[in-house]
C-alpha cells in the first residue's frame, strides 16, 4: 500500500477546517492554529489518522469484512460512485466473490438501514420484483400502460435510497462515512449496532464518536478524492491479500488426525497386560490358604 506524503495532503487541502465560530471544542486537538477566522488542521495528525484507518480498513478485507461507504453530500457522491466502480472493477477477475461486500449510500441515509434492516431489506426485494416485471414483456402485456409507468416511478424512486445496498443481505462490518457531521444519524446507529465506523472529521465534528477518526477537511473535492481513493485502495489490497491466509490452515488439519489415531492404540495394549497380572496373584493366594 503507498504512502501519502503531507505534500500530497497539502496540495489536496486537507488543512482547511471550518471558521473558528463554527467549530467544535472536542476538535482542538487536531488544530495547527487559526488564520483569519479559519482553523488550519495539522497535517501530521491527519496523517497519523489516515494511516490508522487504512490499517484497519485493509485487516477489514483480509479477514473477508465487508465496508458501507456513507457520502450524500453533493461533492461526495460522484466521487464515492466512481472509486467504488473503479475497485468493483478491478475486483472483478481476481476476487468475483469480493464484489458483493463493498456496498454505498450516496443520495440519503434512510433511518433503520442498521437498527432495523430486517425491515428495509423488504424495500430491497420490492425494487428487485419490480425489476423482473419490466423486464418480462409478458408479465408487462397484463398490466395497462398507466400501471407499468407507476412501477417505472417506483423504481426510480426506490434506486435513488437503496441501488448501493440492494444486495447488502446483513449489516456491514463497518461503515466508511465522508463527513461525520452530516451524517450523524448513520454514526449513532454505528454506535448502538456496535459496527466499526471510519469518517472524515472536520473541525465542526466531534472526533471521540468515531472508532478512526482521519482529520480532514470534507467539502474540498480534492481532499474527498484523495481519502477516499486511499481508504478504498486499502480495503481492496486487504481482499487480494486473502490468498496467502486460506493455504496455511490445511497443512495444520492434515497432521492432527494421524497423531489422534496413534494414541488409542498404545493405551489398548497396556490393558490386557494389567489384567493378566491381577489373576495369577489371586491364584497363588488360593494356593497359600489350602
Amino acid at each position: 500500500m503507498r504512502e501519502i506524503t503531507l505534500e500530497e495532503l497539502l496540495e489536496a487541502g486537507c488543512h482547511f477546517g471550518h471558521q473558528v465560530t463554527r467549530s467544535n471544542p472536542k476538535a482542538r486537538d487536531f488544530v495547527f492554529e487559526a488564520r483569519d477566522n479559519i482553523q488550519i488542521i495539522d497535517l501530521a495528525k491527519t496523517k497519523e489518522g489516515l494511516d490508522e484507518a487504512a490499517a484497519f480498513v485493509k485487516s477489514l478485507g483480509q479477514r473477508g469484512g465487508s465496508l458501507l461507504v456513507v457520502g450524500t453530500k453533493r461533492q461526495a457522491r460522484q466521487i464515492i460512485e466512481e472509486e467504488i466502480a473503479r475497485v468493483k472493477d478491478m475486483l472483478k477477475k481476481e476476487k468475483p466473490d469480493s464484489l458483493g461486500k463493498l456496498f454505498h449510500i450516496t443520495q440519503r441515509w434512510i433511518g433503520g438501514v442498521l437498527t432495523n434492516f430486517s425491515e428495509v431489506s423488504k424495500n430491497f426485494q420490492k425494487l428487485k420484483d419490480i425489476d423482473d416485471k419490466l423486464e418480462d414483456p409478458e408479465e408487462k402485456a397484463k398490466y395497462t400502460k398507466k400501471e407499468v409507468a407507476q412501477w417505472v416511478r417506483e423504481k426510480q424512486r426506490l434506486e435513488s435510497f437503496y441501488l448501493g445496498i440492494v444486495d447488502m443481505k446483513q449489516k456491514p462490518d463497518a461503515l466508511f462515512i465522508v463527513d461525520s457531521h452530516l451524517e450523524d444519524l448513520a454514526v449513532r446507529e454505528a454506535l448502538s449496532m456496535n459496527v466499526e465506523t471510519v469518517a472524515i472529521v472536520d473541525t465542526n465534528a466531534d472526533p471521540y464518536v468515531i472508532d478512526h477518526p482521519i482529520p480532514a477537511n470534507d467539502d474540498a473535492t480534492g481532499s474527498i478524492k484523495l481519502i477516499v481513493s486511499y481508504i478504498i485502495d486499502a480495503w481492496a489490497e486487504g481482499i487480494k491479500a486473502q490468498k496467502i491466509q486460506k493455504e496455511e490452515p490445511k497443512k495444520e488439519i492434515s497432521e492432527k488426525p494421524v497423531a489422534a489415531k496413534e494414541e488409542p492404540k498404545k493405551e489398548v495394549e497396556k490393558k490386557p497386560e494389567v489384567k493378566k497380572e491381577k489373576t495369577v496373584k489371586t491364584k497363588k493366594i488360593t494356593k497359600k490358604t489350602k
